[in-house]
């Protein structure tokens, strides 16, 4: 039977920080890029060799060409 948490309390709340990491971590195995909004607010596209990019988004272009990259910035810290 699954775990059950309570909505809301912190064992939730790590719960969830710890499949949506799983989930990052899982795309760029597959090889595939992943978008997310960085700490400081940026919109960034991370590909699965550890490059990031800032990007902006495309309104109305078709999937794959709905962004637009800006600039490289730089690896997290390890």
């Amino acid at each position: 039977m699954p775990v059950r948490y309570e909505f809301g309390s912190d064992e939730f709340n790590e719960a969830v920080r710890a499949a949506t990491h799983q989930g990052f971590l899982e795309t760029l195995a597959a090889g595939l890029p992943v978008f997310y909004c960085g700490q400081d607010g940026l919109n960034v596209m991370e590909q699965p060799d550890g490059r990031r990019f800032e990007i902006e988004w495309v309104p109305g272009a078709p999937a794959g060409k709905n962004y637009r990259i800006i600039r490289e910035v730089p690896a997290r810290a390890a």
